[in-house]
């Protein structure tokens, strides 16, 4: 079906919910890090989905699984044993090292899970997050995130929840009362601008976590699978959580979440105590073990931490040139570039030179492309970027 996008727009506000600022521009067609609009224009796409084409767009053996899957049997119900469902549960207990897994849609729905099974195992409900944070949209995600922006007219949120500033163990560690069970953070804090933990910081909370009896969650809604240069961010760091929770990746564009935790914690859970209509049915596990298995197959944590590293040469570099770039920082193909203006009208000016990206926390320009990307489509993106800068 063919629109011109004026009239899209225009269909836009009189049938949806207005709950999204939408650039004037639909896809209708995507390769590898390449899609094309409605009008045949061709773009790089950094932006990758925020973090969900991990494999690239319509990555050939996930289109296959899905195609396959479909012509069989999308879904019955967990009321019923799902093989694909199974399948991809033993492949996430392999290359996670023994976590078992609960399947949902969301990274917010796999919060929300984290949350019940912290009171449900601990019979306590205080859990301590961080500032800037950002876990999802839903009511107990919501409290859960560290950002006052976005829990405006959305009040009382739930009062289980306290804010520590990120990085500081310090803080943390006075945070803690009678009634805490839980810390909960990003390895890297994608939402409120890239921002990198100190070096030790998340192994200190670890040690503190231990030492205090708490549990650790940590979200890899953004960071996980292959992202940051390793297949799970808490891997890179050698931080082993209690529980984590995945989504966007997971499904190669399909929507899915799955929160993973260890088997002692998470056969708190009984028949009952949760559960997803949708949540791993066969046509999301078919596409989260294809997408899964071709991040091994390819090695693309490897390439994205290859990449990742020449990316921030080279924006090391435009830093040296420009005086309005700030910070450069990041881990693998989950890079920021913090500016000391606005990076809005950047992203405006990048898109008409064919290049996605995406401006996080106002000042900070987010590269987030598929592991799949060529040196060269990140090197047309790089002078793109200096231009428009210059």
């Amino acid at each position: 079906m063919s629109m011109d996008i004026e009239e899209l727009v225009r269909k836009d506000k009189k049938f949806l919910a207005q709950t999204y600022g939408r650039q004037p521009i639909a896809f209708v067609k995507g390769r590898g890090a390449l899609v094309w609009d409605s009008e045949g224009n061709e773009y790089i796409d950094c932006v990758a989905g925020l973090a969900v084409l991990n494999v690239g767009h319509s990555h050939p053996k996930v289109v296959a699984a899905i195609k396959e899957q479909a012509e069989k049997i999308m879904h019955t119900s967990n009321l019923y044993e799902i093989i694909p469902q199974v399948l991809l549960g033993e492949l996430l207990h392999e290359v996670s090292g023994g976590y078992k897994s609960f399947f949902c849609n969301s990274g917010a729905e796999a919060n929300e899970a984290a949350i019940k099974l912290v009171r449900k195992y601990t019979k306590k409900s205080g859990i301590i997050a961080a500032k800037d944070s950002f876990h999802g949209r839903t009511v107990a995600t919501l409290s859960a995130t560290g950002q006052e922006k976005y829990k405006k007219d959305f009040e009382p949120m739930c009062r289980e929840f306290s804010h520590v500033p990120y990085g500081d163990i310090g803080a943390l560690e006075g945070a803690i009362t009678s009634e805490t069970a839980a810390v909960m953070l990003e390895p890297i804090q994608g939402e409120s601008g890239v921002v990198v933990p100190p070096v030790g910081y998340l192994k200190a909370v670890r040690k503190l976590c231990d030492e205090k009896g708490l549990l650790l969650i940590l979200d890899e809604v953004q960071t996980g699978f292959g992202r940051t240069g390793a297949m799970f961010a808490w891997q890179k760091y050698r931080v082993e959580p209690d529980i984590f929770t995945v989504a966007k990746a997971i499904g190669g564009g399909f929507p899915m979440g799955a929160m993973l935790a260890k088997p002692e914690i998470m056969d708190a859970f009984v028949p009952g105590d949760h559960a997803a209509t949708f949540g791993g049915n066969h046509l999301a596990c078919a596409a989260g073990a294809a997408a899964v298995e071709v991040i091994l197959e390819e090695r693309l944590a490897d390439r994205a931490g290859e990449l990742g590293a020449y990316l921030k040469d080279k924006l090391e570099k435009l830093k040296e040139k420009h005086d309005i770039i700030k910070e450069v920082r990041g881990e693998g193909l989950m890079v920021g570039v913090e500016l000391e203006v606005g990076c809005s009208e950047i992203v405006g000016k990048m898109r008409e030179k064919g290049i996605l990206i995406n401006c996080a926390h106002d000042n900070v320009i987010r590269f987030l492309p598929p592991l799949v990307i060529k040196k060269e489509e990140l090197d047309r993106a790089l002078k793109a970027l200096d231009e428009i800068i210059q």
